[in-house]
């Protein structure tokens, strides 16, 4: 009896299929990321790719991707079926759009979908979304006071029709965009990696004997479902609030986020009612983009070896009222939109640390530093160039953080050396900040600064899309907050890095990245554990000492270039007494 036929799977065998699908979907990102004409795709891996069945469901992913893409493309599924139902595609028709309600909330970001065809008929669609190096309007940045200002708005459209390219469709984008050449070379590299995706695809079904893979994505998607639910089941019922703060605009309020998630069972709703209202620039979420973050946080708490699939969303519900920040209605702005996005995790494990704090982590910088530039080479050539760099994320209950790493997004940053080469940008200074990780019996992640001009000679333009200069990451179940971030221009003002600006020649910029905070009292933290990090420069002698309590001792040269680490050594007698003082002034206070 083939597959085809089964009504259920041996377990060993159904394994062996699904890695061959997750190998399948790799090997498609792969593809993409090699093929690319962007740092964005190529270094950074903003980029998603997936496999789906012919009804439109997520199967597998690979495992390269962020977040906001992968499961925003799993929802934009039945967008693309509604526009192109099956009886009306063909063999060879490739479909994209970049609408941001309907994919991953901004039109920078581009999704293509495939349709596989086996005996005449559709058998399954691959799809991958990935950043565009320009979409013309203003360009990536904060400053626009409603999409249609930021930049070529695609609808769902055949990007080819029976194999053959829509040239109507490519002499549009050509014609809208600063970068024709990165732009439409990355989409062609977006259509390679799905053809790519199709051909392994058909080479798999065409071995084990598959005539449809309908049998074997209701067994993957019912047994990620099942899985899903007892993950859910094992929190007690009940309704759990959280909340977080986001900087907004300088010149504006901050931004409120209440997240209220309930569990009933195996059933889970969150719910972000009482959030702030949607603002006047770019930094708007549609509820495609927040439901993808949303379910990414709870996977990521509860469930983190449950496959992400449609199976694994079917339980959890996400809501927002419309016109809420993180369910913006037409036209809002969206261009910015992780830096609101991003920290719906964070509101979220704020709930679930009432219950389940051992499975979540502090809060960190959450959203990446997304940096575009602008200007001329020094050719006088147009460039147009996105970089991105993470600060460090929040500790966990039993770990440290992690420094100058993404999360929730997973984007990595670009190397000095890519920068450099692909750029007229110098970066003068790249290192990790001191004592910006929160203290705690496990120390938040690191964040990093950095400073860099244009070595042209020409003005440049920058926009820097962070967030947490305001509001620092804050620290769980006595935890200390981790740094907040900064952005200082060489004159010494401090704009808000959000709304674009064009700078001298001679101006130079620094960015500080924010640290995580802290999990648990740092007057727990093992003191060795400082000493480790005293040594490595990530605490200070003097934080070491006053958030701490752990006294280090310093045995070399006061002006020595190079410390080496036999020069350090730890005062026990002093470290107890100072904890003892320490912890008896905390006694008088409460």
């Amino acid at each position: 009896m083939t597959p085809s036929a089964k009504t259920s799977f041996d377990p060993i065998v159904l394994d062996v299929f699904w890695n061959r699908l997750i190998s399948i979907c790799n090997e498609q990102a792969t593809a993409l990321m090699r093929t690319s004409f962007t740092t964005i795709v190529r270094e950074s891996e903003d980029l998603s790719a997936g496999v789906f069945d012919a009804a439109g469901n997520m199967i597998a992913q690979s495992v390269t991707g962020t977040p906001g893409h992968i499961n925003s493309m799993a929802t934009s599924m039945r967008h693309f079926l509604a526009a192109c139902p099956l009886d009306t595609l063909e063999p060879g028709d490739v479909l994209i759009t970049n609408d941001p309600w309907f994919t991953s909330g901004q039109l920078h970001d581009l999704t293509i979908v495939t349709p596989v065809f086996r005996r005449n008929r559709v058998v399954a669609f691959f799809g991958n979304t990935c950043h565009a190096a320009d979409i013309g309007g203003r360009g990536l940045s904060a400053d626009a006071r409603e999409v249609y200002e930021e930049g070529l708005y695609l609808p769902i459209l055949k990007l080819y029709r029976r194999g053959e390219p829509n040239d109507d469709v490519f002499n549009i984008i050509r014609s809208n965009v600063r970068s024709p050449e990165m732009v439409l070379g990355d989409i062609h590299a977006q259509v390679s990696c799905n053809e790519v995706g199709g051909r392994r695809l058909l080479e798999f079904m065409d071995e084990f004997g598959f005539e449809t893979i309908e049998l074997l994505s209701r067994e993957i998607l019912d047994r990620s479902e099942r899985a899903m639910r007892d993950a859910i089941a094992r929190i007690p019922d009940g309704v759990y609030t959280g909340e977080t703060w986001s900087d907004g605009f300088a010149d504006d309020e901050p931004i409120h986020i209440v997240c209220r998630v309930t569990v009933s069972g195996s059933d889970l709703h969150v719910d972000y009612g009482g959030s702030s209202s949607q603002r006047r620039l770019g930094i708007n979420v549609v509820l495609n983009y927040t439901t993808a973050y949303t379910t990414f946080g709870i996977k990521a708490a509860i469930s983190p070896d449950v496959p992400n699939n449609e199976g694994s969303f079917r339980p959890v519900k996400v809501t927002a009222p419309e016109g809420c920040i993180l369910n913006a209605v037409k036209p809002a702005a969206l261009a910015a939109r992780h830096v609101v996005g991003h920290l719906t995790p964070i509101a979220l494990f704020g709930a679930l640390s009432q219950v389940i704090p051992d499975r979540l982590m502090a809060e960190g910088s959450a959203s990446i530093l997304v940096i575009q530039t602008r200007g001329r080479d020094a050719r006088n050539r147009p460039f147009t160039f996105f970089q991105t760099s993470a600060g460090g994320t929040g500790a966990r209950s039993t770990k440290d953080g992690l420094d100058n790493t993404g999360f929730p997004s997973g984007v990595a940053g670009v190397p000095a050396e890519v920068i450099e080469v692909q750029s007229p940008l110098i970066l003068h200074e790249r290192t990790i900040r001191t004592d910006s990780g929160g203290a705690g019996r496990y120390r938040g992640g690191l964040g990093q600064s950095m400073r860099f001009s244009i070595r042209s000679g020409a003005p440049w333009t920058i926009a820097a899309l962070f967030d947490r200069l305001r509001f620092a990451p804050r620290g769980y179940l006595g935890g200390q907050d981790g740094a907040r971030g900064e952005f200082v221009l060489s004159d010494g003002t401090r704009p808000d890095p959000k709304i674009q600006r064009t700078l001298a020649a001679e101006t130079s910029v620094r960015m500080s990245l924010p640290g995580g905070g802290g999990f648990w009292s740092p007057l727990e933290r093992d003191p060795y554990a400082v000493l480790r990090d005293v040594v490595q420069e990530k605490v200070s002698m003097a934080a070491a000492a006053r958030d701490y309590g752990v006294i280090i001792r310093y045995h070399g040269a006061a002006d020595a270039l190079v410390r080496l680490p036999e020069d350090y050594s730890l005062d026990l007698d002093a470290t107890g007494r100072r904890r003892a003082e320490m912890r008896s002034a905390a006694a008088a206070t409460v």
